[in-house]
Parts: structure tokens; sequence; C-alpha cells
């Protein structure tokens, strides 16, 4: 059930009672996205965060009428030194979770094994093939893909880069599961940077959990700038927020 709406500059944010409920909606609203640009232009551009607060929405967007074999994906970071296989990458975890489970028009990772050489090949795939769409979440520091306060850059020149990852962002992938101490989380990733994830027409960001209620409420109702990077959707076109009562449980008072 729909709890509250909350508009916030340009932002829209939709507060749901449960994280299913959650999903549900968001991975309606993407698919929404994702038929209007092939409607318009025959195929979409579509890049994929990778984490378990997308579970529920990757979920329901697998479960809703789209033509998969007209989406090109693409995935916006990955950790320096893994290579596309590594049990612990977001590549792995988005062949596992999604694109192993439709037919995608092309499935493109980003080659984080040579940092160098995969910060030069992706920006070269981006330029050619502009996203239409983004799915994605925050962090618990506020972040968005890897775009941490202390590297975030909202008039950033570049589409991708190599950055190290403050401790918050570290230590939240030992909260999610994916590693099992601080120390086992590399230091270096790369990603997609502010402008490049904006560039996109339509966003839609998924914000499970209580771990998320600091961030969520420093988005909505903190100062603008990158000491969030998550308030850059505040002034996007077409941004909209998907929240359970645990993530929305600061901005719900």
């Amino acid at each position: 059930m729909l709890i509250k709406e909350i508009q916030t500059e340009k932002l829209t944010t939709c507060v749901y009672d449960t994280r299913a409920e959650m999903g549900r909606a968001a991975g309606a609203a993407a698919a929404a996205a994702i038929r209007e640009v092939i409607a318009q232009k025959g195929s979409a551009n579509v890049i994929f965060a990778a984490a378990p607060s997308q579970n529920e929405m990757l979920e329901a967007l697998l479960a809703e009428e789209l033509d998969f074999s007209r989406i090109h994906a693409f995935h916006m970071d990955e950790y320096v030194g893994l290579s596309l296989e590594d049990a612990q990458s977001f590549a792995r975890y988005l062949t596992d979770h999604l694109f192993s489970k439709a037919p995608f028009a092309s499935v493109n990772l980003i080659p984080a094994k040579d940092a160098e050489q995969g910060v030069v090949a992706y920006t070269a795939l981006l330029r050619d093939n502009p996203p239409d769409v983004v799915c994605m979440g925050i962090g618990e520091n506020g972040h968005i893909a890897f775009n941490d306060p202390p590297v975030a850059d909202f008039k950033d020149p570049v589409l991708i880069k190599r950055v190290a990852l403050d401790e918050v962002c570290r230590m939240q992938q030992v909260h999610d599961g994916c590693f099992p101490t601080l120390d086992a989380v590399p230091k270096y990733a790369l990603t997609l940077t502010v402008p490049a994830l904006l560039s996109a027409d339509t966003l839609i960001c998924t914000v499970p959990a209580s771990t998320k209620a600091a961030a969520v409420e420093a988005m909505l109702r903190g100062p603008y700038g990158e000491q969030c990077p998550a308030t850059a959707l505040r002034r996007h076109d077409c941004a909209k927020m998907f929240l359970d009562a645990d993530s929305a449980a600061r901005v719900l008072k």
C-alpha cells in the first residue's frame, strides 16, 4: 500500500508499507519508462545497479511484459581487480539476478580487472550508447553508484572514473552480506560519475531498509551538494524514488 508521496524539488518519492510492495511499484515504473523509450526509439539503453537493495525491483521487472530483446544493458560500478566471473563482483550479481534470466539485446559489463583499460573502454561505450533509463539505489553514506562524498563531483568532466571507497561505503558491503569483514572489501572501484548517471532521461531509485533511513533523510531534507551525492536526484527532470516504511522512517515524522 502507498503510504505517502513526497515532493522534494523535482524528485517524487513514493513510500510503501512493505519492501515487496516497494519493489513491485519500482519495477512497474522502470518497465513503463523502458517501454516508452522502446516505442520512441526501437530500443533502450538501461543502466542497472548491483546490490541486495535492488532484489525486489529486479524480480518485479522480470515479471513485467517487456521486450528484453530490445534492451541494451549496462552496469554502473565495479570493484577494481575483480574479474567479471568473481562471485563477489557486481557483474556476477547482475548476471545471476537479471542478465541470465531474460534475452537482452546486449549486456555490457565494466571490465575492471585493469582499471585504466576499463575506463577507456567503457567511456567509449557510453559515448556511443547514451543511457535512457537508470535503475539505481543510494548508499548508507548517500552515495550513488560509487560516488562517495569525498569523490563525488556534480560537474565531473568524465563519464567513468577510478575511485577510492570510503569506510562507510565499504562497511555497507559487509552489512549487505557481500563480504565477511571490512578488510575483505576492495578499496578501489570504477564508477559511472554523477553526470553520467543523470544524463539518462529517467531515473528509478529503489531504497529499502532501516540502514538507509539516515541517508534518505539527508537526501530529502538536507542541503543540496556533494556531501550527500544522492541530493543530485532532486534536480533531475524525471527522477522517482521508491521507499519502504523502514527506509522512510525519518521522513515520515
